[in-house]
């Protein structure tokens, strides 16, 4: 992979990383627990959602 092509898909996991953490801080405490979820998991779920596991 050449090294634009580098530099567009770490731009592209770092907007997936930002859009995710900002969807999910906007949900309520409510929210986040019907999904399961909890304000300390948002890094790791976003950061999974960007570069997978």
């Amino acid at each position: 992979m050449g090294m634009i092509a580098r530099l567009q898909e770490a731009r592209a996991r770092r907007a997936v990383y930002r859009q995710t953490v900002a969807e999910l801080n906007s949900l309520s405490n409510r929210e986040l627990d019907d999904l399961g979820l909890n304000r300390s998991m948002i890094t790791r779920i976003a950061t999974e959602a960007a570069w997978g596991k």
